[in-house]
């Protein structure tokens, strides 16, 4: 049985070819390259896409696929990287120097003096969609050359607060300052002590991803201290109004006091809304940052920080300002909604007690209406009575002029004991009924 005997899933070769996805170059020193991320926010693949597809039409280059999210290609002397994330795009050129520029490039100092983007056209820089957030300027130094010295490199960046260690098993070594040149880039130095292309490649994309993941995990530190002190003026307000709960009286005091809780209600979910998105990218970019930390394998260098120790004293605290706003957002919110519950209970009970009230007041009315009704009844009896023994009474007068031996007023007063006591009992079972019926309605009421 082959397996063009089987029914394959629709997403089976999509699924398999994800794996396959967004490759890392393969890079031979000496190597120069260049990385840009530019914020375009989501929904706007389709224009970076079609700037590549742009770029890659000058060049007779293969543009991008319609609903592709990365590309390699050669353009030129260059290698395009592009790779669409959720809200940004970056875009990394590689560029091998020829044996005169890495010559001309000979004295450490020189090696930055010409990068993979001087051979990127202008224009089509100048009209990236988006705005730049990360542009970094990495060099690969060929193992032939010297060990670069902290001391050479410090003079290279400029300051001598730098990062670096032996990464990959030794098979290269790494500097950085993670600090902004004048010519607007970032800056990276590797030292080729054995790599292989694709593990050059792969260091390179890790560092790239260190820079670019920092940076857009540090949007979140912003906001942070934007709604920093508003989570804390709401949190005032929330233990103020919190402790007039015991102290209130009526029920309008209540109303007055639970339409402002859904005021500041309203004022915490709003902040939530602008912000639970940017601390919850904060949490995933940070995480990743780790990862690219954790697959380096960095070894120290005598004198210098790790980059390692160099993220954990300057990034760790910004994340953890983060999360700690985002923990107070979270707790703030949970507040009020107890504190609505405990007020919203609190009117539910005088609205409860007012209406036990209004039913026991309707209880007596009705129990004053059957006293009455009972006195009524009373009368009515002897009213009834007269009637029913009047009526008699001329009927049997009726009867004797029609020839009956009868004496009406006898037949009257013996008919009084008789009608008077039918009267009173079919109105003592009407009452009784009544009286049934009223404490059923009770016992349902309770």
């Amino acid at each position: 049985m082959s397996p063009s005997d089987l029914r394959d899933h629709p997403l089976r070769h999509v699924l398999t070819e994800e794996l396959h996805a967004r490759p890392f170059a393969r890079l031979v020193a000496p190597q120069r390259a260049t990385h840009l991320a530019l914020l375009s926010g989501e929904g706007t693949a389709t224009d970076d896409r079609a700037h590549v597809a742009a770029l890659c039409a000058r060049f007779g280059a293969p543009p991008p696929a319609a609903d592709s999210t990365h590309h390699m290609v050669v353009i030129g002397p260059l290698t395009l990287k592009w790779e669409r994330h959720t809200e940004f795009s970056s875009y990394t050129f590689f560029w091998q120097p020829a044996d005169d520029d890495v010559a001309a490039a000979a004295p450490l100092g020189e090696v930055f003096s010409r990068t993979a983007l001087d051979f990127v056209p202008r224009d089509w820089l100048e009209t990236l969609p988006g705005e730049l957030l990360v542009g970094v300027h990495l060099a690969i130094l060929p193992r032939d050359t010297p060990a670069p010295d902290p001391d050479d490199v410090a003079r290279l960046f400029g300051t001598d607060n730098l990062a670096g260690s032996l990464v990959s098993s030794e098979a290269a070594a790494i500097f950085l300052d993670f600090r902004i040149h004048d010519d607007g880039f970032e800056r990276i130095l590797i030292h080729d002590r054995g790599m292989r292309p694709r593990q050059a490649g792969r260091l390179v994309q890790r560092l790239f991803e260190i820079a670019t993941y920092r940076t857009t995990a540090l949007l979140a530190l912003p906001v942070a201290r934007r709604y920093g002190l508003e989570l804390s003026e709401a949190g005032k307000r929330l233990t103020e109004m919190t402790s007039q709960l015991a102290h209130i009286a009526g029920l309008e005091d209540e109303r007055r006091l639970l339409a402002s809780l859904t005021g500041l209600w309203a004022q915490v979910e709003r902040v939530a809304a602008e912000a639970s998105y940017r601390f919850g990218a904060a949490r995933a970019y940070y995480a990743l940052v780790q990862r690219r930390v954790e697959e380096l394998r960095e070894q120290r260098i005598a004198g210098l920080q790790t980059v390692r120790e160099f993220l954990d004293r300057r990034l760790a605290p910004a994340m953890r300002t983060c999360q700690a706003t985002a923990e107070r957002l979270d707790t703030l919110s949970q507040r009020i909604a107890r504190a609505s519950d405990l007020l919203r209970t609190r009117v539910d009970i005088q609205l409860e007690a007012q209406n036990s009230d209004l039913l026991r007041s309707m209880n007596r009315r009705v129990e004053l209406q059957l006293r009455l009704q009972q006195t009524v009844e009373g009368l009515s009896v002897a009213a009834i009575s007269y009637y029913l023994v009047g009526l008699i009474y001329y009927a049997a007068k009726g009867a004797k002029t029609a020839g009956l031996p009868l004496a009406p007023d006898f037949v009257a007063g013996a008919a009084i004991p008789i009608v008077v006591t039918a009267v009173a009992v079919g109105l003592w079972r009407f009452r009784r009924r009544l009286h049934r019926l009223h404490r059923q309605a009770r016992e349902e009421e309770h």
